[in-house]
């Protein structure tokens, strides 16, 4: 193990709360952590607590693992084409044969939801030090799970049902986090050398939401954009230095929920799209100048899938906690983009809890709600159910994409089963247990060249899917 800093990975972080000074140690090893508890918003903060004054450059340590070899490429949250649909030239099993796809490795992780990216033959991932209060950024190797490089910061993260929730993004030889308090890195993918760090709390008044932050960044070429809520609704940075490029005016002050930004175009203009605690929000990809609002879309609780841009000018909205969906078409008047409202489903028909539903070949797919018993459903896009996976199918807030013309859903207890991607019916290929005693397992899977890249509540573990591994 190399070390490379300051002597014995030391590093200091000011810890108001306690008034006193932390010394990190770094260590290799990050355990599961202690006893999970149910799942409600704790928040073990208090209102005269000072927010600790954190050093993102932080520490740094290279590990004994090499790349992988051409093992594709999942570089962000729901792929490079931010839609869950895997479109590498791989065959997949279709059927396991009674026995679980070969594990390549699994790795210990702290608990949370964070999941991998894949690029270059590397796996990046958010992990959280349990013993030692540091976000964890980890570089490993797609080949047997080895760690290249971790950078992390010393951050003090209470348990909130869980630590981790985001996933990376890579792009442009960068990749960057966004961890539970709201801290932005960004580091060389390839060295794990420091590029820059923001403080969302610190640096635009962001309000930190209900279970940490839930947003994951996007890389859209230079740029990474962001949505603080506080003084910036939505945001701009550059990729190489961090500097600031736009920012949203926020007058009503709506704030970060756990919602990612996702780019959209209409009539050739590009704009992305968010879901504050205020409603739908976009914005000219250019400057971040404001192009419409709509106060109609709301979430009660927690606000977690993100929009998703459908043909014809149409966006999907869906949510939990009784809000179900809402299916808006944008309309150009005089130059002004107009959002028109053409029709709302309540839960039990369709909406999504915690996962972004998919289109694929003119469907949606999703897993609704528990006041639909958790089902598969298929919905066209005027809003008919085509199908619903039925009471003896329950999915849970698991993740699931589509790849090689099949839904892959994970559940809560890991188990995965494979699914015909079809309108025609619901139609069950394979289903195996990923991980014994399994639980929670919410994080987003990625895909690449065949192999899973999976997790419970305190396991990473890479799959090989390939139709060859079962022949």
């Amino acid at each position: 193990m190399q070390m490379i800093g300051i002597a014995s990975w030391i590093a200091p972080a000011a810890m108001a709360a306690a008034g006193g000074a932390l010394i990190l140690h770094w260590i290799m090893a990050t355990g599961p952590g202690v006893p999970i508890t149910t799942r409600v918003p704790q928040d073990n903060r208090t209102a005269t607590e000072a927010r600790l004054t954190t050093d993102l450059k932080g520490l740094f340590r290279i590990g004994d693992g090499k790349p992988g070899i051409d093992h594709g490429a999942w570089p962000m949250f729901r792929g490079a084409g931010h839609d869950n649909v895997g479109r590498e030239d791989v065959r997949l099993a279709r059927d396991w044969r009674g026995t679980a796809p070969p594990r390549l490795w699994q790795i210990d992780v702290a608990e949370g939801y964070a999941g991998a990216t894949v690029v270059g033959g590397r796996v990046y991932l958010l992990d959280y030090d349990t013993q030692r209060r540091a976000d964890v950024l980890r570089c490993l190797s797609t080949s047997d799970g080895k760690e290249l490089w971790r950078r992390g910061y010393a951050i003090e993260v209470g348990r909130n049902h869980g630590i981790t929730r985001t996933v990376c993004a890579v792009g442009n030889g960068c990749v960057v986090s966004i961890g539970p308090r709201c801290q932005v890195l960004c580091a060389d993918a390839t060295s794990g050398e420091f590029k820059w760090g923001l403080d969302l709390v610190r640096d635009f008044g962001t309000t930190e939401p209900p279970w940490y932050t839930g947003q994951n960044p996007l890389i859209d070429g230079n740029q990474v954009i962001l949505a603080p809520g506080g003084t910036a609704l939505l945001m701009a940075a550059d990729l190489a230095s961090g500097k600031i490029l736009w920012q949203t005016p926020n007058p009503r002050k709506w704030e970060m929920t756990h919602s990612s930004v996702v780019p959209a175009l209409f009539h050739n203009r590009r704009m992305y799209l968010y879901c504050s605690s205020g409603g739908l929000v976009a914005v000219r990809a250019e400057d971040g100048a404001p192009l419409f609002e709509l106060p109609e879309w709301k979430v009660s609780m927690a606000n977690v899938p993100s929009p998703l841009p459908l043909p014809d000018d149409r966006i999907l909205l869906t949510g939990g906690y009784g809000a179900g969906a809402m299916m808006i078409q944008l309309l150009d008047v005089d130059g002004r983009i107009i959002p028109q409202i053409l029709y709302h489903l309540p839960p039990e028909i369709f909406g999504a809890e915690q996962q972004t539903p998919i289109f694929y070949k003119g469907y949606i797919y999703g897993v609704i709600p528990a006041a639909g018993s958790g089902q598969l459903v298929c919905l066209s896009l005027e809003g008919k159910q085509m199908w619903a996976s039925g009471g003896n199918h329950h999915f849970g807030l698991g993740p699931y994409f589509i790849a090689d013309r099949m839904i892959l859903l994970l559940n809560d207890t890991g188990t995965l089963t494979l699914v015909e991607a079809t309108e025609e019916a619901f139609k069950p290929l394979a289903t195996c247990k990923l991980f014994d005693h399994g639980h929670d397992a919410w994080g987003p899977m990625a895909l690449a060249q065949g192999r899973l890249y999976a997790r419970d509540m305190t396991r990473l573990a890479c799959f090989d899917l390939r139709e060859v591994a079962h022949e």
